[in-house]
């Protein structure tokens, strides 16, 4: 049984999410944007307004009443009408199944009428005010609120057999190679050519192969997989610091920058919070 087979016969253990911003905005600035390609998925709820949204070269026309979906990596252009703006609830969050991101950069926007707005509305309510109190169990219930709307977004929006036919996307089965080696060779140097070759691809046509399925750059991703082992090494070593960043083969003060960065915390920091 290969890695896909595997993934997709515990898919639902496998998910994990994070918020990383959320927010209730109205009007115009924020919102007109030409096309972007975030590394992070996108969630709203139109609560006011009209616009358009166009996804990967697709035009839509989000209305009051409907979440929708914005995956990472995705070509973006999104258009509000300055004479009745998009009110719109909406949070920035990672998804994954395994080593694999939930939505794919290839993907369309995914959009459905909310059964019951006044739940949804709550429900961003309770996000938003989680992510701005903080605390130590705000992620939780930030993680709890977002896997509620997105359950109801899929549902709701007649994507009922995504989450079963997740994994048979064939290309990730192609990348599974790519990615061991990637966590195989987290302590040394990784480099591009190496990785394009594992598939058989220029480096050229390697790197926007590997963000549409991933979502996110070959080196962007190695780089948060060494942050998760650093983060690992943090919690369970005793070793210090420059030792840390040393065996990830970077100079301490780059890794420092790199940490806060992806943790939102300093390595000191976080070490004393897993104490």
């Amino acid at each position: 049984m290969n890695e896909v087979d595997l993934l997709a016969g515990r898919l639902p253990e496998s998910l994990t999410v994070t918020v990383t911003h959320a927010q209730l905005r109205s009007g115009f600035p924020g919102w007109n944007r030409t096309e972007l390609a975030p590394s992070f998925n996108r969630l709203y709820f139109i609560a006011e307004g009209e616009g358009s949204v166009i996804i990967n070269g697709e035009t839509y026309y989000p209305r009051p009443g409907q979440l929708m979906i914005m995956p990472a990596g995705t070509s973006q252009t999104t258009y509000t009408n300055p004479d009745d703006p998009y009110t719109r609830y909406f949070c920035h969050f990672d998804a994954q199944v395994g080593e694999w991101p939930l939505f794919h950069a290839g993907s369309k926007l995914y959009i459905s009428d909310a059964g019951n707005p006044e739940y949804v509305r709550a429900t961003f309510d309770e996000m938003i005010r989680q992510f701005q109190s903080g605390g130590p169990f705000a992620g939780l219930r930030m993680q709890a609120c977002l896997l509620n709307l997105l359950a109801c977004c899929l549902e709701e929006g007649g994507y009922r057999d995504y989450l079963k036919d997740y994994m048979q996307f064939t290309e990730r089965n192609k990348l599974s190679c790519v990615l061991k080696y990637i966590q195989e060779h987290l302590y040394g140097p990784i480099e591009i050519e190496t990785l394009a070759d594992i598939v058989h691809l220029h480096p050229n046509y390697f790197i926007p192969y590997f963000k549409k399925i991933m979502g996110v750059t070959p080196m962007h991703y190695v780089q948060r997989k060494r942050m998760e082992e650093a983060k690992r090494l943090l919690t369970f070593t005793d070793d210090s610091i420059a030792d840390i960043a040393e065996r990830l083969g970077m100079q301490l003060a780059h890794f420092s920058r790199q940490f806060k960065s992806h943790a939102g915390i300093s390595p000191t920091v976080y070490r004393a919070c897993t104490r």
